[in-house]
């Protein structure tokens, strides 16, 4: 309430001060011709020409003609001294000079500005007092909140409409932040309606109407921010449930609180102070006056945003964060202060683009942590719901596109550019504008469309099957379509890029006037000599695309080509990289793969042997093999890999010490090593209860002559002898499988 009542208090306090001035002036003007002038300004026309030139005095770039400036100043101004040149600091250092000087001899004369406003606002008010304007301005303000009153009960089940939003998933918060968004609204349509919409019933005084009005409707833009202000950060006050994951930003309770009670107040003071500046002109008050009081009005907002500054809460209390946080204090509070210093000495122009290059960034920052806050991913036991990729990157690009334009004709309006005048126009300051202007939307939509390509392809590289996965009962079988987008698309991504990076450079230079023909053409002459002297980068890159075009390989497939295995794990360009089994990653250009052998594609068949004694029942054997196959083949750790069980094919031939039996099995790539080792475990435990034996290479000597002792003595085992015939054995052994394989 103090903010909603202090602009009204200050206006009333300085027209009873200026009463004091006004029996000090010395009455040179007859009455009736005082009243004559105040008839004519009441005039809407004589109004409206008035505003008129007050806004092109307020928009021309130039330094304002002094009203008390003498010929001989103009005459120093106009004229330069030969052999020196104004340049632009010296110019700007006279501005500034000129601006203050204003101000100061314009401060004497406030008082009788002050005494003729009083004059004309008592003239109009002569039934009613400024007490009387103060209370009827704090009435509608009382009617304004009975009216928020009665939409607040009767909005009761929109209320708990919001509340009952899920806050786990993305699109309950969105739906959160948008209710409260909305129900902020109707209480201040409300409160507009109650306060402003009510005192326009009545028929007042023109004076009186513009004075109540014109505050009231201040009163409404600091109730709206204080509202939205509330309906965004949700401070503790409030005493919403986990306010911390409903809020638009991520910030701390502390940060919330410590936000939703300065910026209403910062706004209230601005729009009372603004409300001022609006109506004192057209009572009385020059534009060297406005400026003057705009110095104060500049020192109050000042002083507001350096205690916001200063006493905003701090995440944690370690040095570092500390001194860190110190810094950036006193940065901020450098900011505003230079902005304060540029603002009162007339630097208007630079003022307004120190602002911008501000809160312009903070603004984009903001808006983007908070959308990537709101539409985060929802909790585990919603399901963890999310937003596209692609509907967060438009939404974020998009504001950020809306704030960048809207500052950027805002600082052309500031800089008294005319968007009309600046199509016809061809001086060379249109024409830079011009570009400039061209650069800055080119390089909007490059980054609106890079950011939607680039969400698009992340999310098709982030496609994953759906399964429930309980330890390792049901694990997915790898996805070839998958694999294929993997290998694919960060290629054509960073094609894309190259792209869309080349153009936005060529069409800001052609926007700019710069003929982009040559440079295309040069171009052109460029890439053929690089082609010639770089054969060999050009031999891989085409080896790699027509690799790329045959599917050859995927990310994630073992390859072999040459003296070259091992898993494929990225691409360039010209390369692919193999990561071995046994680590060591292999670079190898395109241009040196030669023919290439997939061990990951579709399926595989692995074929290997078992021995059993001569005396084994074969068809025994192969009844338990099948068995113990099809069991592995409905093992849900198995299942999703076999394609054909494990079965017998038959014999394969008479070994050394037993029968050779072959057998087969077809799963998907990588998924045979493990089965094959359970398949053993338990087909030996299955032999071993039926009575088949896996025989094992056994050596009897026999018919050796003892020269020591009896004939027909058997010969001493020693184990040079075992060695011997050990190392024989296991040469055959050798031997015979070199020559199957």
């Amino acid at each position: 309430m103090f903010v909603l009542i202090a602009g009204p208090l200050v206006f009333a306090i300085a027209l009873l001060l200026a009463g004091q001035a006004q029996a000090q002036a010395t009455a040179t003007v007859p009455p009736e011709r005082v009243k004559q002038l105040f008839e004519l300004l009441d005039d809407p026309s004589v109004k409206a020409w008035v505003a008129e030139q007050r806004n092109q005095d307020a928009g021309s770039t130039g330094a304002p003609a002094e009203a008390g400036a003498s010929p001989a100043d103009a005459s120093s101004d106009a004229v330069t001294p030969p052999g020196q040149m104004n340049t632009m600091a010296s110019s700007t250092l006279d501005r500034i000079k000129r601006h203050i000087e204003r101000i100061v001899r314009t401060l004497p004369l406030l008082p009788g500005q002050f005494a003729r406003v009083r004059a004309h606002t008592m003239q109009d008010m002569s039934s009613k007092g400024p007490v009387s304007v103060l209370i009827l301005i704090v009435m509608f303000i009382a009617a304004g909140f009975a009216f928020t009153w009665a939409t607040y009960k009767l909005t009761r089940p929109f209320r708990l409409w919001i509340i009952a939003q899920p806050k786990d998933t993305p699109i309950g918060r969105a739906k959160k932040i948008g209710g409260r968004a909305l129900y902020s609204s109707m209480l201040i349509v409300s409160f507009a309606l109650g306060s402003a919409g009510a005192f326009m019933l009545f028929d007042w005084p023109m004076l009186i109407r513009e004075i109540v009005l014109t505050f009231l409707m201040a009163a409404v833009v600091t109730r709206a921010v204080r509202l939205y202000a509330m309906a965004t950060l949700v401070p503790s006050f409030m005493n919403v449930e986990n306010a911390v994951e409903v809020r638009a930003l991520p910030i701390t309770n502390e940060t919330a609180d410590h936000w939703a009670y300065w910026l209403p107040r910062i706004v209230g003071v601005f729009a009372f102070f603004g409300a001022a500046f609006i109506l004192l002109p057209g009572l009385g008050i020059d534009q060297d006056g406005m400026t003057v009081l705009s110095l104060g009005a500049d020192f109050v907002l000042l002083l507001l945003f350096l205690l916001a500054v200063w006493r905003r809460p701090g995440t944690q209390r370690d040095g570092v964060h500390q001194s860190g946080r110190t810094a950036a204090t006193w940065l901020l509070t450098a900011y505003f202060v230079v902005l304060f210093l540029q603002r009162n000495a007339g630097l208007y122009i630079l003022f307004w683009f120190t602002f911008a290059a501000f809160f312009l960034p903070l603004a984009i920052v903001l808006t983007q942590r908070g959308v990537n806050f709101v539409l985060r991913p929802g909790s585990e036991d919603a399901g963890r719901p999310t937003i596209p990729a692609v509907t967060i990157a438009v939404i974020d690009r998009g504001i950020r596109m809306i704030f960048i334009l809207v500052a950027a004709y805002l600082l052309a309006r500031v800089w008294g550019v005319d968007m009309q005048s600046m199509r016809g126009g061809d001086t060379t300051t249109m024409l830079i504008l011009r570009g400039l202007i061209n650069v800055v939307v080119i390089a909007l939509a490059a980054d609106f469309g890079w950011s939607i390509i680039k969400a698009l392809i992340e999310r098709k590289l982030g496609i994953q099957t759906s399964h429930e996965v309980i330890g390792d009962e049901n694990v997915p079988p790898p996805n070839s379509h998958q694999a294929r987008l993997h290998t694919l698309l960060p290629i054509i991504q960073n094609i894309l890029l190259a792209v869309i990076v080349v153009m936005a450079v060529l069409m800001m230079l052609a926007s700019m006037g710069i003929q982009i023909g040559p440079l295309i053409a040069g171009a052109g002459v460029v890439g053929v000599a690089v082609g010639f002297g770089a054969q060999t980068v050009v031999k891989d890159v085409i080896s790699g695309v027509f690799y790329l075009l045959d599917d050859a390989f995927r990310v994630g497939e073992y390859i072999s080509s040459g003296s070259y295995r091992g898993t494929v794990e990225s691409f360039s360009l010209r390369s692919v990289k193999l990561r071995h089994h046994r680590g060591p990653l292999f670079t190898i250009p395109f241009g040196e793969l030669g023919a290439v052998q997939n061990q990951s594609r579709d399926w595989v068949t692995d074929k290997f042997n078992i021995t059993v004694g001569y005396d084994t029942d074969i068809d025994v054997a192969r009844k338990l093999i099948k068995r113990i196959g099809i069991e592995l083949a409905q093992d849900p750790e198995f299942k999703h890999w076999v394609i054909e069980p494990i079965k017998m094919q038959g014999v394969q031939e008479f070994g050394e010490y037993g029968i050779v039996l072959r057998l087969k099995a077809t799963t998907r790539p990588g998924g045979a090593f493990s089965m094959k080792g359970r398949f053993f475990l338990r087909l030996r435990q299955a032999f071993k209860e039926q009575g088949i034996e896996l025989p094992f290479p056994t050596v009897h000597v026999q018919g050796l002559q003892n020269p020591h002792g009896t004939e027909n003595a058997p010969l001493a085992i020693t184990p040079e002898l075992r060695m011997a015939v050990a190392q024989s054995h296991t040469n055959r052994r050798r031997k015979k499988a070199s020559t199957t394989e």
